[in-house]
């Protein structure tokens, strides 16, 4: 019965993600390597756990066992080193394998520790960031439409903002870069950096749109006047946050570089992009013939 119960609970070790598995199964082989016990059976460890001191009793027991004996107990050490853990499959393979293959009822089976609180809490955090994130981009297309009183001029204004988004949370993907604590905040400052160059182009282009009224004089103004402080404000910001590689942190060195490039994206959405879905859709009304071609 031991031994058939010890090749079931091998199923712990031999997962890749986990190291060292402790259970009663150890104190067991601690017991059976003090004495010729070929054994242990019910009656002879009732009668050792009743005569053991209880310092002794909180060390080969306690940790293992509840004092009731209802509750058995699995210390598992997982490698969290190894960059390609993902703790929620982990927990949900463990629960699966005592429910199905082991036959215990799923309201008897309990996970603790570390481990499943941090992996709460990036669950969390995904669940979190996937409605935010669409929050946050209706938001902004309800404050475009306030700022320029255009509703075309909003629906081109927000798509710079989707692109870089997108653009930056693809390339941590690609990358195999995990989303963490820190870098599950890489989406929001995206937004939030590249929002503010979008709002000043935009409204320098319709100013130069209403004096010029061309589409290409508008845009070749703009670029001269804001677009040169929009690229000095974010070379200015893209060098700041590569500092940041420089940090023995891990996830600092992620977060600094991740930022730094969604800075040089928006720069790029912000002067190629945006310029060219003005000039498709003409958002800002109907050029001046006259004007709009100069000789």
């Amino acid at each position: 019965m031991a031994s058939r119960k010890r090749g079931k609970f091998c199923y712990l070790d031999g997962l890749p993600e986990t190291g060292k598995v402790l259970s009663f199964h150890t104190t067991a082989q601690l017991l059976q390597g003090l004495g010729d016990v070929e054994e242990l059976n019910r009656f002879f460890l009732g009668v050792l756990y009743n005569k053991l001191p209880e310092d002794v009793k909180g060390l080969l027991f306690s940790p293992y066992i509840s004092n009731d004996g209802s509750q058995l107990r699995f210390s598992v050490r997982v490698f969290e080193s190894t960059g390609k853990l993902d703790r929620q499959t982990l927990l949900e393979k463990i629960h699966n394998h005592l429910t199905t293959e082991l036959g215990i009822a799923a309201e008897q089976v309990q996970t603790t520790g570390v481990l499943v609180l941090y992996n709460n809490v990036l669950q969390s955090l995904f669940r979190s960031q996937i409605s935010t994130v669409g929050v946050v981009f209706v938001t902004m297309f309800v404050i475009f439409l306030l700022l320029f009183r255009n509703l075309k001029v909003a629906a081109v204004a927000i798509v710079p903002n989707i692109t870089i988004t997108a653009m930056v949370l693809g390339a941590m993907g690609w990358m195999n870069i995990p989303l963490d604590i820190m870098t599950i905040t890489i989406a929001a400052i995206c937004f939030g950096t590249a929002d503010d160059n979008t709002i000043h182009y935009v409204h320098r282009m319709g100013r130069e749109f209403k004096k010029h009224g061309s589409y290409e004089r508008a845009i070749e103004q703009a670029h001269t006047t804001i677009g040169r402080a929009v690229y000095y404000t974010s070379i200015t910001v893209m060098l700041g946050f590569s500092i940041l590689a420089t940090s023995n942190f891990v996830p600092t060195i992620y977060f600094g570089l991740l930022t730094a490039f969604s800075m040089m994206v928006a720069l790029m959405a912000n002067f190629i992009l945006l310029p060219r879905l003005i000039m498709l859709f003409k958002p800002f009304g109907h050029p001046n013939p006259v004007t709009s071609h100069p000789t």
